[in-house]
């Protein structure tokens, strides 16, 4: 009978073990991944601008009175020229004839001035013959000045329009271009408006001369900004006293504009937002869930970037499988 009871319990036991089933283990794994840190650094400000070399100042030498023809052109392209040296002569012949009579009258005044002395003749008529060749020197010296074309700068020929003997019409005669020294326009964005100061020393780089370095100055500062652009116009005067360079090449401007506190993250931390120019990264919080924040990126400094706005010093960033992340991803952080 005992082994019989027996038997039962261990049947029993069996039959209820076989139906019952085990409870499955359910576990949670974030998305694996690693971070750095957001860190204080200072941020050296140096901009690299690419413009065109320009004259420092430039004029069409052309002659006041029109119609004329030109008596003689003094100097040709490529000739150095002095402020003030005379370019070219127009048709003298008016100016000729005025200086006869210019001469006839003033013999006339000599020849009445010892009669005047002697009593021969009242001092109104002496002053009259004065005022008379006080007038014709005057048409003289303008004649002279409208046949005698001089350069108001500086420089070097650049273009010769005629030849001697051409009747002048609407086209300068030549033009010339100072070109020591130089200048050179810049656009910068409005962010560096408080760094650039005139005086302040600009590296410049010539492209045809990639292993010499010059070095100008900020000149002017344009007190307007471009409302479309948000950028302030520089002038950068550049020493030419060698006369390398030429009007019309192309330089890089280098601009150094100090330090400022910055926040820094690896660069791979950063993604670009498709079809839009914004950027983005991954704060980890508390090393388990993944928050998106987007930034606004300033310089590139070797592997890392600054970031102006959305990141705060010693939050913790994510740098590997970013694109499993997502805003409120749970996350296993594994930095070793």
């Amino acid at each position: 009978m005992k082994k019989c009871f027996l038997a039962l319990v261990v049947l029993a036991s069996c039959s209820c073990g076989g139906n019952r089933k085990a409870a499955p283990v359910v576990t949670e794994t974030g998305v694996l991944t690693k971070t750095a840190p957001a860190t204080e650094a200072s941020v050296r400000l140096t901009e690299s601008f690419t413009s065109e070399i320009e004259p420092f100042k430039e004029n069409d030498i052309t002659p006041a009175a029109s119609g004329v023809h030109i008596d003689r052109i003094l100097v040709d392209v490529g000739d150095r020229v002095q402020q003030g040296q005379l370019l070219a002569t127009l048709d003298p012949t008016q100016y000729n004839q005025q200086l006869v009579q210019l001469r006839t009258i003033e013999n006339d005044y000599n020849r009445l001035l010892p009669v005047f002395e002697a009593g021969g003749i009242s001092k109104q008529q002496i002053d009259q013959a004065k005022a008379q060749l006080d007038v014709q020197r005057e048409v003289v010296a303008n004649l002279k000045k409208n046949i005698e074309v001089r350069s108001p700068i500086a420089g070097v020929v650049t273009a010769r329009n005629y030849e001697s003997g051409d009747l002048f019409a609407q086209q300068p005669i030549l033009h010339v271009m100072q070109i020591e020294p130089l200048k050179v326009f810049v656009n910068i964005s409005e962010q560096y408006f408080p760094y650039v100061k005139v005086g302040m020393p600009v590296d410049v780089r010539v492209d045809i001369f990639p292993d010499e370095r010059f070095t100008g100055t900020v000149s002017l500062i344009y007190p307007a900004l471009d409302p479309a652009t948000r950028t302030f116009k520089v002038e950068v005067r550049l020493p030419n006293a060698g006369g390398k360079m030429r009007p019309g090449m192309y330089a890089r401007t280098i601009f150094d504009m100090g330090e400022k506190p910055g926040i820094m993250v690896p660069d791979v931390a950063v993604q670009k937002q498709v079809g839009t120019a914004d950027r983005y990264l991954y704060v980890i919080k508390g090393d388990t869930v993944a928050e998106r924040r987007r930034v606004e990126v300033g310089r590139q400094v070797g592997d890392k970037v600054d970031i102006l706005s959305g990141v705060a010093a010693g939050e913790e960033v994510a740098v590997t499988a970013l694109s499993k992340l997502y805003d409120g991803a749970p996350t296993q952080v594994r930095n070793e």
